[in-house]
């Protein structure tokens, strides 16, 4: 009798524990500002690993021609969605790291819409809008009150009505997450 006691206390007490240990998931709901480059991003979690990004910001970019042989840096507006999956939520929270506010590694997707530039260096460029389109590798960590770095990268195609040429976004940002 006291071995059945015994099991069943046993069996209890690893129920509960089992239940204590629940899955790791994306926040349904994020947003952020950006202050490095400014700009506004919703982070929409529709899974436990998945989530849908969006950002509107004002970025730097670099362009080169080669009949004047210069390049030329500008300032345009970029509107970004990506599809990101992190795969590293559950492992990052088995070490005790923060995985919280979406802290994690992650696959994207990445579709970059950029506008003309509202600023540039050299009046001879002719600039149109372009999108480029990347698959990116990217981590995202947000820290005490809420401080939020991000960095990612990764090989794309940027394509205009003018050319389509080979692309490596890269993007870094410093911020806030606001709200709950």
């Amino acid at each position: 009798m006291k071995k059945i006691y015994f099991l069943m206390l046993l069996f209890a007490v690893f129920k509960v524990h089992a239940q204590d240990e629940a899955a790791v998931s994306v926040v349904k709901n994020q947003f952020k500002i950006n202050v490095l480059f400014p700009g506004f991003v919703y982070e929409h979690g529709f899974s436990e690993k998945n989530t849908l990004y969006s950002e509107a910001t004002v970025g730097l970019g670099t362009s080169h021609s080669d009949y004047y042989a210069e390049s030329d840096t500008y300032v345009a507006i970029g509107i970004t969605e990506q599809f990101r999956h992190y795969y590293n939520l559950q492992k990052r929270a088995n070490k005790g790291k923060r995985t919280e506010r979406n802290s994690g590694n992650y696959l994207a997707f990445n579709a970059t819409y950029y506008t003309k530039p509202i600023a540039g260096d050299k009046a001879y460029f002719n600039y149109v809008p372009s999108s480029t389109v990347a698959v990116i590798w990217g981590l995202q960590r947000t820290y005490k009150k809420r401080f939020n770095i991000e960095f990612s990268a990764g090989p794309g195609v940027n394509f205009s009505k003018v050319e389509t040429k080979f692309a490596f976004p890269v993007n870094f940002t410093l911020g806030w997450v606001i709200g709950k």
